[in-house]
């Protein structure tokens, strides 16, 4: 990874080193280094062994952000063992028993519809001594088509479009995506059982709702219907025929709901959720520590619109300066989650530059703070995001404008605010920075 960011002082330099500590430790390579290993015949995963004896087949399926160094990860680990596999993934790799297939995000594609049909054809005929390895990482909700019945790609791309734009949080768009898709919503352990399945799972998702998290491909879906038809109306969308008629006919039992808690494909399924966003902010803190700051997680579940949050940790920052509270500076305030944000103009951008421009606007004395999507882009941008103080914002009128036509990369790229990572192979969701010493 390289890290492209203005570096203008000590707080700044410290910033940056904290975000690339968080990335590194939430990287699979280092995350399954830590917590996946082969103790000789057993594959042990988080401390649980599970035996390889009675397995003519290991199979290895998924996909994410993040699915291509998991994958690498354990061909690492089992080399031959793996016997097929297959990962979809928007920056592939060359595995060597494991395919690497291409897919988009976050916008599913008809190369991704194709790589996802590969994945189910791989599991059609697993059985009782088939272990299944199921990588399941940020970003494979969109990476992982497979849309159902009439449902086609065109009427799906505009489904998730309209969400995204909504401003609707992961989880609602999750509980759409799971009821126009064969995969999602525990479909893949349909798919897959008798077999033995073993999750290996980074979480994006606050909280780490396993029904959540890359729509919870082999994992129970509470959610209906019923929900997904509540998500529309609440957001006051409009979605194409062949999804209103998909959902309307579920929620009326004219299709079968997905498989919930206690449904028998999910007998063999053991679940391990490897990293996620603490893993991140521990490993910032613990660069803020050996700096000799006081680090302080406020928590890695922040959500809500990007702008109103920055205000409420920019406010925790100034409370350390003013009383000391809730620690003493100099200190490092961290937070994680996912926030979201409300399209209403024509701009570029995304919750973490919104994030930092907003919070440029409140950044007193010498107070720094970064925000960064740890997927190396945030929205549909190409950047991970920004890196900001009192001095960015030159003009607030300005920079209020650029929030309100949701341009804030514009406006940040022309104060040379900008962090570039490029793909960063791993998805934790957002990490955000505050440096702030106690006389700002």
């Amino acid at each position: 990874m390289e890290l492209r960011a203005p570096r203008r002082g000590d707080r700044h330099e410290l910033a940056v080193d904290c975000i690339r500590a968080g990335i590194e430790a939430a990287h699979p390579r280092n995350v399954l280094r830590r917590t996946v290993g082969l103790e000789g015949e057993a594959l042990v995963v988080d401390g649980e062994r599970y035996d390889l004896e009675p397995f003519e087949r290991v199979l290895v399926v998924g996909g994410g952000k993040a699915a291509a160094g998991v994958a690498d990860a354990l061909e690492a680990v089992l080399g031959d063992r793996i016997d097929a596999g297959a990962i979809v993934t928007y920056d592939p790799n060359a595995g060597d028993r494991i395919d690497h297939l291409p897919g988009d995000h976050p916008v599913p594609s008809r190369q991704g519809v194709e790589s996802t049909r590969q994945i189910h054809d791989l599991l059609a005929d697993a059985d009782e001594r088939t272990l299944v390895l199921a990588v399941v990482t940020g970003g494979a909700s969109a990476l992982l088509p497979a849309p159902v019945g009439s449902v086609s790609l065109s009427d799906l791309r505009t489904t998730t479009e309209a969400l995204l734009e909504s401003g609707a949080d992961i989880s609602e768009l999750n509980a759409v995506r799971k009821h126009l898709s064969t995969l999602k919503g525990g479909g893949l352990a349909r798919t897959a059982a008798p077999a033995t399945v073993v999750s290996l799972v980074l979480s994006d998702v606050v909280g780490n709702d396993l029904g959540v998290i890359a729509s919870g491909p082999v994992s129970p879906d509470e959610t209906t219907f019923d929900d997904a038809l509540s998500v529309l109306e609440r957001h006051g969308l409009t979605v194409p025929d062949s999804v209103g008629e998909r959902l309307e006919r579920g929620a009326s039992g004219e299709v079968p709901e997905t498989p919930t808690s206690g449904d028998p494909v999910f007998d063999r399924v053991t679940t391990h959720v490897l990293a996620d966003g603490f893993t991140a902010l521990d490993a910032a803190a613990a660069t803020a520590r050996d700096r000799g700051y006081t680090a302080c997680v406020l928590s890695s579940r922040i959500r809500g619109e990007a702008r109103e949050a920055a205000k409420s940790h920019v406010a925790i920052g100034e409370e350390v300066v003013a009383t000391g509270n809730p620690v003493a500076g100099p200190a490092v305030v961290l937070a994680g989650g996912e926030t979201t944000v409300d399209v209403r103009g024509d701009g570029t951008g995304g919750p973490n530059l919104e994030f930092a421009l907003s919070a440029a606007l409140e950044l007193t004395g010498g107070s720094v703070l970064a925000s960064v999507d740890t997927d190396g882009k945030d929205g549909g941008t190409d950047v991970a995001g920004a890196l900001v103080d009192a001095e960015t914002v030159e003009d607030a009128g300005i920079a209020r404008d650029a929030l309100a036509r949701n341009d804030a990369a514009t406006y940040l790229k022309s104060r040379d605010a900008l962090v570039r990572t490029g793909p960063t192979g791993t998805n934790v969701n957002d990490l955000r920075v505050l440096v702030v010493d106690g006389d700002d």
